[in-house]
């Protein structure tokens, strides 16, 4: 049994079908990459997954545990998490605070103890500061910690949605879009960060990419779809020779 699978995922909008028989697996400690031309799916997939969306047919499984048709907030409680392609973080408050956010999964103890401040609630409290703190030296992002978010670089404020994410301590990371407006060399510390998440934290990552170069560079496999189906499986090199890929980005 794969670490991760989908099996033949069905959704449809109106007379739009935005996945088709859609299914892969993809095993611990993999860097897996979803490609295709806008409207593909890829990101339908990532909102069927963590339960935006329900599939009409097919399921989600990880670790071995059915997904498919559990509430959405039981989904990083399994230990999946996701960024977003338009940045999704509270533009008011600090970057430390939009990290400790991603804390909020852990239980912290209940309304009384927080009410009296129990040694047990402090406790949980500043091991989650000191697991926020440490993201944040993994992400170059100290000198940033005390400002607000509204303020920051776009390229900034990607790597605090990251960081946030990596706050729920996931098993499985979904990317969406990750380079997405960076400039180079952003985009060249992306890639140094991912194969980080995946070497020393022991995170397994799924992204949704259109920057092939970084697919390229840092993805164990590629699934490359259309129309909200799968086209083509296998290595970078594989797919992007694919004739059916090559037509469905430059027509036949």
């Amino acid at each position: 049994m794969s670490f991760f699978e989908v099996e033949n995922l069905a959704l449809a909008f109106g007379g739009v079908r935005a996945l088709d028989g859609v299914g892969f697996s993809v095993e611990k400690g993999e860097v897996f990459a979803l490609i295709g031309p806008n409207g593909a799916g890829k990101t339908t997939v990532f909102n069927v997954v963590t339960r935006v969306f329900a599939a009409q047919s097919g399921s989600v499984r990880f670790e071995g545990h059915d997904l498919t048709h559990v509430p959405r907030h039981r989904v990083v409680e399994a230990g999946i998490a996701r960024t977003f392609q338009n940045i999704e973080l509270f533009d008011g408050a600090t970057v430390l605070d939009n990290l400790l956010l991603g804390r909020h999964r852990f239980d912290h103890g209940g309304w009384l103890a927080q009410i009296l401040g129990s040694r047990a609630m402090r406790e949980r409290e500043d091991e989650s500061r000191d697991r926020v703190e440490t993201l944040i030296d993994f992400l170059d992002l100290a000198p940033y910690r005390m400002q607000r978010v509204a303020g920051l670089p776009y390229g900034v404020r990607k790597v605090v949605e990251l960081g946030r994410a990596l706050a729920t301590e996931p098993r499985l990371l979904l990317l969406d879009e990750p380079a997405s407006g960076l400039n180079p060399e952003e985009t060249r510390d992306l890639a140094f960060w991912i194969d980080d998440i995946v070497h020393d934290l022991g995170i397994t990552v799924i992204m949704v990419e259109h920057d092939m170069s970084l697919v390229s560079e840092v993805a164990d496999r590629v699934l490359a779809m259309n129309l909200g189906r799968p086209i083509a499986l296998g290595t970078p090199a594989e797919v992007r020779a694919h004739p059916d890929v090559i037509a469905a980005y430059l027509g036949h």
